[in-house]
């Protein structure tokens, strides 16, 4: 397991404001998401125009369908009302690895969503829309796609940004010495194996025609080839002045000084405090209209930073009781939204007790989900059985089975695996007991699903042994030595369905083996026709669905709450706030 891959898994812990900025090749698709984790994202992986743009809207979150207008301003804490130029969002630590591509966690990646743009964006409904890129030209077989770029576009110094950056964007991703998340080398860029072997000095098919355009060709169609493609771009005289073929270590040492064509520039970062950010005046679609943007970094309660007024924005669980408290507060705007996210358990699939799918059903079967994730949450959540969100074009329940609490189908499974009670209770096969080592973070929601889970176990003859961390690198130190049997994840936004399998081809998940899931993935990223996709991944979703290489937990609905002052703020299911922020002014 990469660490690269996994840490941009990123746990979110309790109190953070995870704002997760997953650009189109950043693959931050597993980032576990807790009640209070807010998220703005840049585009994500894999939209099609013909998909996304029958996607229905986001599903009211809670109590709350619609948005809720501050009632009194006058009640917002005087260091809010203080600030002129300024606004600050919570954040949990990230790393300092601001480079896209080269990211060492999602929260990375929330600070180069604000320094970086992206060739191809998606709209509200999730249908790729021009960024840096004004228009682009897709060939009849769908394997050649050319990229017409805005003219005198610039990086954050007032360097031009052309052609020539984008191709070296693309061709270090296959260089033999990534091992970064992006998911570009999947779409088999013509050349680009050869590259990667050293068998050639250039890719065959990338080829740059001028300095605003630029054409890239297939080995094979990709439905999510556009946005793909159409991800961030880097600066190749400043990343690439020193770059050899199979050398990118030097890399590391230009993250603290990112250079970026994004809405903000980098002013100084705080690691354990804050990340300061301005507006950059090169910046193409215009110097945004706040001049500084703060991610504050520091560990607290995010109900104590919204009620002092030392954030102006967060999220929270739809429960009814933090509406109500929301509202009382006067001075915040309340936004209901459903993320196109789901929750899972990752399973370790080295372990001997899990790779029997009969042991993976009885564990969706003997777990209380609808107590953990739904009733415990006041019903700010719904019951995940498949790997998509109840918003995405391609969900289905047709042929799904629902895993319903049911503890004596859990026990009769488990004695169709081989596992016999044991004299102390607790199940054992061929001598050794039957244990669960799971991981979570420091929260509500764990305890809360430790409590039952040890419980709903317990009834089985199973061993239940929770490890909770509340540093996140140590949980991520934990995972990557794959010392656990479970740690529960979530997606970030999926705006493909082809997103929400990435887990299994990103280096995150290595052992689930199964020739008719690859037959049917590739076969869905064959066609960019919706029904035929659709066809498609409702078989995926039945054979997950069945199969259980991963344990699905829920989907969330939340609220956005942001300082009432905050002028222009929008969300999309697809890209989260990312495509507002950079208008955000301060009234």
């Amino acid at each position: 397991m990469r660490k690269s891959t996994i840490l941009l898994s990123s746990l979110l812990l309790v109190g953070s404001l995870l704002l997760t900025a997953c650009s189109n090749n950043s693959n931050t698709n597993n980032a576990a998401a807790t009640d209070n984790s807010a998220t703005v994202t840049a585009a994500a992986d894999g939209a099609t125009g013909s998909a996304a743009s029958s996607s229905p809207a986001p599903v009211p979150a809670g109590a709350l369908s619609e948005p809720y207008t501050a009632t009194d301003l006058s009640k917002l804490p005087a260091v809010a009302q203080n600030r002129t130029d300024t606004i600050i969002v919570g954040l949990t630590d990230p790393s300092g690895a601001f480079t896209p591509y080269f990211q060492e966690s999602g929260y990375d990646g929330n600070v180069s969503s604000l320094l970086y743009a992206s060739l191809v964006t998606v709209d509200e409904k999730g249908v790729p829309a021009p960024e840096l890129a004004e228009s682009w030209d897709v060939s009849e077989d769908q394997l050649t796609y050319t990229f017409h770029l805005h003219k005198d576009l610039k990086f954050s110094d007032g360097s031009p940004l052309t052609a020539d950056d984008v191709a070296f964007t693309w061709t270090i991703q296959y260089d033999k010495a990534y091992d970064g998340g992006s998911s570009l080398p999947t779409l088999n860029v013509k050349g680009g194996q050869a590259y990667k072997e050293g068998k050639a000095t250039t890719i065959e098919g990338i080829k740059v025609i001028d300095p605003q355009t630029i054409s890239v060709t297939l080995e094979k169609p990709n439905a999510t080839a556009l946005v793909v493609l159409g991800s961030n771009v880097l600066s190749k005289a400043y990343y690439g002045k020193d770059y050899k073929f199979g050398q990118l270590e030097y890399i590391k040492k230009l993250h603290e000084k990112p250079l970026g064509d994004g809405p903000y520039k980098l002013e100084k970062f705080i690691p354990g405090q804050e990340v300061r950010l301005v507006a950059n005046e090169n910046y193409f679609k215009g110097k945004p209209k706040t001049e500084h943007f703060i991610y504050k970094t520091s560990e607290g309660d995010v109900w104590q930073f919204l009620e002092t007024g030392e954030v102006d924005y967060a999220s929270f669980s739809a429960t009814d009781e933090n509406i109500e408290k929301l509202k009382a507060l006067g001075y915040v705007n309340i936004l209901p939204y459903t993320p196109s996210t789901y929750g899972y358990m990752q399973v370790n699939l080295k372990h001997e007790q899990l790779k029997d799918k009969l042991v993976r059903q009885a564990l969706m079967y003997g777990l209380d989900r609808q107590s953990i994730y739904v009733d415990a949450t006041q019903g700010a959540g719904a019951i995940a059985n498949i790997p998509a969100s109840p918003i995405s074009w391609a969900y289905t329940e047709e042929g799904i089975n629902p895993y319903k609490y049911d503890p004596e189908k859990a026990k009769q499974l488990l004695d169709e695996a081989g596992w016999a009670v044991g004299a102390n209770g607790i199940r054992e096969k061929d001598g050794k007991p039957f244990s669960i080592h799971y991981l979570g973070s420091k929260s509500k929601n764990t305890d809360i699903f430790i409590a039952v889970a040890k419980e709903n176990f317990a009834a089985l003859g199973i061993d239940f042994q929770p490890e909770v961390f509340a540093d996140f690198n140590s949980l991520v130190s934990k995972v990557e030595g794959g010392d656990y049997d479970l740690v529960s994840f979530s997606t970030s936004m999926l705006t493909d369905p082809a997103d929400g399998f990435m887990q299994f081809f990103d280096g995150e998940i290595t052992d689930y083996e199964n020739p008719k899931f690859l037959e049917l993935y590739n076969k869905a990223l064959a066609t960019s026709d919706i029904e035929e996709r659709k066809a498609v991944y409702k078989e995926l979703y039945q054979l997950f669905n069945d199969e259980l290489p991963i344990l699905f937990t829920s989907y969330k609905k939340t609220v956005y709450a942001y300082n009432g002052r905050i002028q222009n703020l929008s969300v999309s299911p697809f890209i989260g706030l990312a495509g507002s922020l950079p208008e955000w002014t301060l009234k």
